[in-house]
Order: structure tokens, then C-alpha cells, then sequence
């Protein structure tokens, strides 16, 4: 199996864990801090970028959609309002993430529609053909094995059914691009470390997107693993990208 730069991308450079490991510790520290950072950072874009993501599915009309990466639930939440799908089972390697996104859960009376477990997306316990969709929202860059996260998840889900990434790429205009890397570079990690008080996490974030084969090379990797009928949409100049995938 293929290996690709952001395999060896590591939120703390001196720890002997494993990737996987290191990235389930750095959200367990900033998880109580993650949804505000959010807002902020992107200026509460990324609300629109996971309501663009989610439309990709409407003419599928999903009724039982997996999670992968789900963070504090920001997905499922969303899902429930522009899908109505009868079930949303959702998994994160964070305990602390999943912390928060039970009780944001709770508080809005979801849970008897959206399921939240400790999950690995390279590792997935449910049987295979279970999903009529899957979606991860900025989590396949963390993924330890990149195409073994992806079979995986083609493996659950049900021939015909539909995979939709949404992930942080690079801009292609040069003067925009250069003014993303200085905000990823210096000002993100400044306002995380104040903020959450982990600037390694979001020097990490700057690191993983630079290093992640987004675009073109992405597509490719899709292909590779087995999807098929395979499209992507940049938004925003190419900050964020929707990658979208079926299962034959």
C-alpha cells in the first residue's frame, strides 16, 4: 500500500506514538475550545463549506449515512437538518471530541437519530454494503494510511452508495495563495495557541494541508482505492475542496 507525505505529518515532532495516536491526543486538548476556533479562524465559512458538502448527497436521499472524523458532531447536526435521514452513526478516535459532540447532541434532542462512537476510520467496525453514504469533513488529512482509510470506507458502504470528502486545499492564484499560507503559518497558530493554548495543533494543521495530495492527485487516489464516478468542486478560490466518490 501507498505511502504520501502527510502520512509522516506529526502534531508533536518528539513523541514516540504513532500518528494516529498523536492526532487523538492534540483534539483531546483543544476539543473544549475546537468549535469556537473553528467559527473563528474561518470566519464561520466553514459553516458554508459542510452545507455545500451535504447538498452533495440530496439526490441521493441517504437514510443511514456513517460519519468519519466526526470532531464535536458539527456534520451529523447539519445532516439531520438538510438530509432527514432516518440515521446518522457517527465515529471520532477523540474521546474528548466525542465528549463535546454528545452533549451538543443532547442539548439539541438528537440522539435518538445520531449515534456517536469511538471509531477508526482505518479500522471500521461495521460489516460491509451498511451505508448508503459516508462523509468526513477535514479528517482524511489526519488518516494514518491514507488509501487504507478509503477502502474502508468504501468497504461499508452499499454498492451505488456515495462518499463525500470535504478537505483544506491549496489556492491556485499565487497572490491569494501566498496571503493562505501566512495566515496558516504564523497567524492561526498564534490565535490557537491564545485561544486553546496547543499552538502545535494548529502548526500541525498548516503542515498537514501543505503536505496532503489534494486536487488532481487526490482524485487519482480515489480512483486507485475504487471509486468510481469521481468529481471534486474547490470553494472559496480553492481553499476547501469537495471530493465525491461512488461504490459500483
Amino acid at each position: 500500500m501507498a505511502s504520501y507525505k502527510h502520512d509522516i505529518v506529526v502534531p508533536f515532532k518528539n513523541s514516540g506514538l504513532t500518528k494516529k495516536q498523536q492526532v487523538a491526543e492534540m483534539f483531546n486538548h483543544i476539543a473544549f475550545r475546537y468549535d469556537f476556533l473553528n467559527r473563528l479562524l474561518s470566519g464561520g465559512i466553514d459553516v458554508y463549506w459542510r452545507k455545500k458538502a451535504i447538498k452533495e448527497l440530496v439526490p441521493v436521499n441517504p437514510q443511514l449515512i456513517l460519519d468519519v472524523a466526526t470532531g464535536t458532531a458539527d456534520m451529523p447536526v447539519m445532516m439531520i437538518k438538510y438530509l432527514h435521514p432516518k440515521k446518522i452513526i457517527a465515529i471520532d478516535i477523540s474521546q474528548g471530541m466525542l465528549e463535546v459532540g454528545r452533549k451538543k447532541i443532547s442539548r439539541l434532542n438528537l440522539n435518538s437519530m445520531v449515534e456517536l462512537q469511538t471509531g477508526d476510520s482505518e479500522a471500521i467496525n461495521f460489516p460491509d454494503n451498511m451505508f448508503d453514504a459516508i462523509t468526513v469533513a477535514f479528517g482524511v488529512r489526519n488518516f494514518e494510511y491514507l488509501e487504507k482509510g478509503l477502502e474502508e470506507m468504501l468497504r461499508v458502504l452499499k454498492p451505488g452508495g456515495k462518499l463525500v470528502i470535504l478537505e483544506f486545499s491549496k489556492p491556485k492564484n499565487n497572490s491569494f495563495k501566498k496571503i493562505c499560507n501566512f495566515y496558516f503559518r504564523f497567524i492561526t497558530p498564534g490565535i490557537g495557541k491564545l485561544i486553546s493554548k496547543n499552538k502545535e495543533a494548529y502548526q500541525y494543521l498548516d503542515k498537514s494541508v501543505e503536505a496532503f495530495p489534494e486536487g488532481d492527485g487526490f482524485m487519482n487516489i480515489l480512483k486507485k482505492t475504487g471509486y468510481i464516478d469521481a468529481y471534486r468542486l474547490p470553494l472559496t478560490w480553492g481553499i476547501s475542496t469537495i471530493y465525491c466518490g461512488r461504490k459500483k
